[in-house]
């Protein structure tokens, strides 16, 4: 594999470099995913990217994709984090757009493509149920036909950011009789139509990013079905390779891996030195940034992969599993360097001086909080050691 970039591709990430500092929202910088985000904030460099014809550098060039290489595609995730901006959310560009291109009708794709490249519509993903989530063939939300619509009844959990959604994809059951798999649909539902309501959970670290979302009689157009009735399992698996390579992460966790080691090399206040010269933790971080470089190398292949025609496949799974553990990894060791100052809730109290500990500490037990929940979401680490079983080593 040739890892040094070309004249082309330096004289590209200098136009990305450039082009990010000049338009980030000055707003946003510094601010992060787990911050109080108002839906203008998440949908403010997305549309920015929209105009410029770069908010889907996945996607074919005929859909609107920006037509860039692997090699540009790597780049751009690489100043993106090294930037910290604020991504656009994957529901629309990296989950459902997919979707659409390869399976809809020219209409489908006419009629939503353009808002999910401009960020003009907010989608929320429709997936996992009370009793699904792992196993999700297992789903009992139900949709009946009644001539040109669908009667759909159930209930969806952890719907990330369903408050903001204008649009959902849902996975219904279109055949009670049939296997599993067989008997699912894949509907696109306005999160506006009656019968739609959706309930806050409340996270651990008090954040509100995830809901119970209910459909009571709610009516679909048939046409807002992809692909065949009782086909949508098809569509299902497709969405979730591509779902699972984003989640791998590997440009941001670079850049928090570089973060932990300013974090972890500084000055402690009892005089002990940083903490990044105990030779213990010092072999934590040198364990985890070999991983990072080998996970490294597997997405650039399966980028490769993607730009040679073939879509993402069973590798999709072993990103996810190590990049989920790797994040794990970095914020249980930026928890472990804050010490006592990374407690819940600590740095909220009153103090003569202002906030209690280093700016570092502020938010660290907050992410390794959230990040608990990465090795479930996307198909759980153990249902993609299942897959690389039977479509990778044939067992």
């Amino acid at each position: 594999m040739d890892l040094e970039f070309s004249a082309e591709d330096i004289a590209f990430r200098n136009e990305v470099r450039a082009f990010i500092d000049a338009n980030y929202p000055a707003h946003l910088k510094g601010r992060v995913l787990r911050e109080d985000l108002s839906k203008e904030d998440f949908l403010a460099w997305h549309k920015i990217l929209g105009k410029k014809g770069w908010s889907a550098p996945a996607w074919p060039k005929e859909y609107g994709g920006a037509g860039w290489t692997a090699t540009q595609r790597y780049i751009w995730l690489e100043e993106n984090a090294r930037a910290e901006t604020i991504p656009p959310l994957p529901f629309g560009v990296s989950m459902v757009g997919p979707v659409i291109y390869t399976f809809g009708t020219p209409e489908q794709k006419q009629r939503f493509l353009p808002g999910i490249l401009s960020g003009d519509v907010w989608w929320c993903q429709g997936y996992s149920e009370p009793g699904a989530g792992s196993d999700l063939a297992s789903l009992k939300t139900k949709a009946v036909r009644e001539g040109d619509f669908y009667i759909v009844n159930g209930q969806k959990t952890w719907t990330t950011l369903g408050q903001y959604a204008d649009w959902g994809f849902f996975l219904v059951r279109t055949d009670p009789n049939a296997k599993q798999q067989e008997g699912i649909s894949f509907l696109l539902i306005d999160m506006k139509s009656p019968g739609v309501s959706v309930r806050p959970i409340k996270l651990l670290d008090g954040g509100y990013e995830v809901n119970d979302v209910f459909l009571q009689d709610v009516k679909v157009p048939v046409d807002q079905r992809i692909y065949e009735e009782n086909k949508g399992w098809t569509c299902a698996k497709a969405l979730l390779q591509h779902e699972r390579s984003g989640i791998a992460g590997v440009a941001r966790s670079k850049r928090n891996l570089e973060r932990l080691r300013e974090i972890s090399n500084t000055e402690r206040s009892d005089d002990s030195g940083p903490l990044l010269a105990d030779p213990f933790f010092r072999r934590k971080v040198a364990d985890l940034e070999i991983d990072l470089t080998a996970l490294e190398f597997t997405e650039l292949r399966t980028l490769a992969g993607e730009s040679a025609g073939t879509g993402p496949g069973p590798e999709s799974s072993i990103l996810k599993i190590k990049g989920t553990e790797i994040q794990q990894r970095l914020t249980e060791l930026a928890l472990e360097a804050a010490g006592h100052y990374g407690a819940p809730y600590l740095r909220d109290l009153p103090s003569n001086s202002g906030a209690i500990g280093p700016d570092y500490a502020d938010g660290v037990a907050g992410e390794y909080f959230n990040t608990r929940k990465t090795s479930i979401y996307g198909g759980s680490n153990e249902i993609q050691r299942n897959i690389i079983a039977k479509m990778v080593l044939g067992l």
